[in-house]
């Protein structure tokens, strides 16, 4: 009697919950011999809004696979992004990718997302909110798609810095918070 294991039900299933986003759907049209093809392209971000997001690209002849196609690759590039107090940024970023740059601020408690159009998506699912943000390059959604993952991908938490230095976090924390008591002493004198 030959037992068959099936290898899948080995690993631990964990449904973690993901929230899609749609950020744009983009009709092309190709020119051919017999007339016109239509095809779609969409961009879908997805996220567990606790700091892990993906974005990802499908195209089909019809709307609803180009968005399955692009929900399927998000859900395979999805990265991690440190956020402070799980609300929002810990520094002031900027980034790039082609012709479209981004700004990312970090804000207080209750400012809630600033942002516009594909940049917004990104944050909901994120789970940032309190961030202000702004477009200065192009408006195109995928530009300002990777442009924002490039802003995001390059934040340093105060907990990464530390390890890159040696030091505790507690001295590198502290040291940001003695310098900004410093300037305001002297502002007042």
């Amino acid at each position: 009697m030959v037992q068959s294991t099936d290898r899948h039900n080995n690993k631990k299933e964990v449904k973690e919950e993901l929230v899609e986003r749609l950020v744009h759907v983009n009709r092309v049209a190709k020119t051919v011999k017999g007339g016109r093809t239509m095809s779609f392209a969409a961009v879908v971000v997805v996220g567990d809004q606790k700091g892990r997001i993906g974005f990802g690209t499908g195209k089909a002849a019809e709307v609803p696979e180009a968005i399955v196609k692009a929900t399927n690759e998000a859900k395979k590039n999805i990265i991690r992004i440190p956020l402070r107090e799980g609300r929002t940024l810990h520094h002031d970023i900027a980034g790039r990718f082609g012709a479209g740059k981004v700004v990312l601020r970090t804000a207080p408690a209750g400012t809630g997302v600033i942002a516009g159009g594909p940049m917004r998506a990104v944050f909901e699912v994120l789970g940032v909110q309190d961030v202000v943000a702004k477009s200065l390059g192009s408006n195109n959604p995928y530009n300002m798609i990777k442009a924002t993952f490039n802003a995001l991908t390059s934040i340093n938490s105060p907990r990464m810095v530390a390890t890159k230095r040696g030091k505790k976090v507690g001295d590198i924390v502290s040291r940001r918070e003695n310098t900004a008591a410093a300037k305001e002493g002297k502002e007042e004198a």
